[in-house]
């Protein structure tokens, strides 16, 4: 019997299955560029620390991520693992907390599972000597098994300035995060933007909420430090009752949100003495990631739709 979706579910699923046709590809990779700068701080690393000042100025916190994803080339992969080298090199001289994010299909984790694990201690190696964070991001389902694995390694290797996230759209992660507790680790809980089976992922937003307060109310009542990942106000809300209610410091715990997704939001979270961090992703690979921020919300939807007809209606310049 076929398991039933709600409307939210459906929303995603069928935004991301137009995203994927090679068409609408090509219409938005040419009139979405401008749009997209709406939630990528740009193409460059110049472009993506200008905007990290700037947030850092209004009291908020960034990650930045080199986007890039399904690598299958070492030559290109090798690429990024240098440009991530840079970002860490350049985070290190700011004065904002030191935090980088980065995805393993990037690093070619689909080359091989030990090029990979080699491409991740070269950047581990240099942002323990720069000090600074490295939060692995978790990516599609066919993916996890492989992502957790090669955090565990990192671990066992002594690598501690290293997180991991889980989605909790995804009906495994309650027992992904038993697994871990042991390691205490820095986690960072969302609630999961690729498209899935029904069969992996929860089919109803209630569900998914559900299962989001479950991960992050084990992990931070296990003392392990949590990044609550959301732009919904309704697990905020619980999140910061709760969190008080249990005496749970507020330094075992922050808030992020993607960058360009209700900064007003994110701005009061600091203002109220909140830890408030912003995913702040650059570089030329963006469609992927514009694509899946347009099928978190309609209100993505018709900003990039508007934007889109302003430009067809604009007069030509002659």
């Amino acid at each position: 019997m076929a398991i039933p979706l709600d409307p939210t579910t459906t929303y995603r699923t069928v935004v991301l299955g137009i995203a994927g046709n090679p068409a609408v590809r090509r219409l938005l990779t040419v009139n979405g560029r401008r749009l997209a700068l709406r939630f990528v701080a740009g193409e460059t690393l110049a472009d993506a620390l200008r905007v990290a000042d700037r947030l850092h100025e209004e009291g908020v916190f960034s990650t930045l991520n080199l986007l890039g994803e399904m690598v299958t080339a070492e030559e290109l992969a090798r690429r990024f693992k240098d440009q991530i080298l840079e970002l860490v090199d350049a985070v290190a001289d700011r004065p904002w907390a030191r935090y980088v994010s980065v995805k393993l299909t990037a690093l070619g984790v689909d080359i091989g599972e030990e090029f990979a694990f080699r491409q991740l201690g070269e950047i581990l190696g240099r942002a323990r000597l720069r000090g600074c964070f490295i939060r692995i991001d978790m990516e599609d389902s066919a993916h996890v098994d492989v992502t957790l694995r090669l955090y565990r390694r990192l671990r066992a290797e002594g690598y501690d300035q290293v997180g991991i996230v889980l989605q909790s759209y995804l009906r495994r992660s309650e027992q992904d995060l038993e697994s871990l507790l042991p390691l205490r680790p820095n986690i960072r809980v969302v609630k999961g933007a690729y498209k899935e089976s029904p069969k992996v992922a929860f089919p109803s937003k209630r569900q998914v909420d559900e299962n989001y307060l479950k991960l992050a109310r084990r992990n931070l009542g296990a003392g392990n430090y949590t990044a609550i990942a959301t732009h919904d106000e309704g697990i905020i809300a619980h999140l910061k009752a709760w969190t008080a209610q249990a005496g749970i410091g507020r330094e075992l715990f922050e808030f992020q949100m993607l960058y360009g997704v209700r900064p007003d939001l994110l701005r009061a979270l600091a203002r109220e003495g909140y830890t408030a961090r912003a995913y702040v992703p650059y570089g030329h690979d963006w469609y992927g990631y514009f694509a899946r921020r347009i099928a978190e919300r309609p209100e993505n939807l018709l900003f990039v739709l508007r934007g889109i007809v302003r430009s067809a209606l604009r007069p030509a310049r002659v």
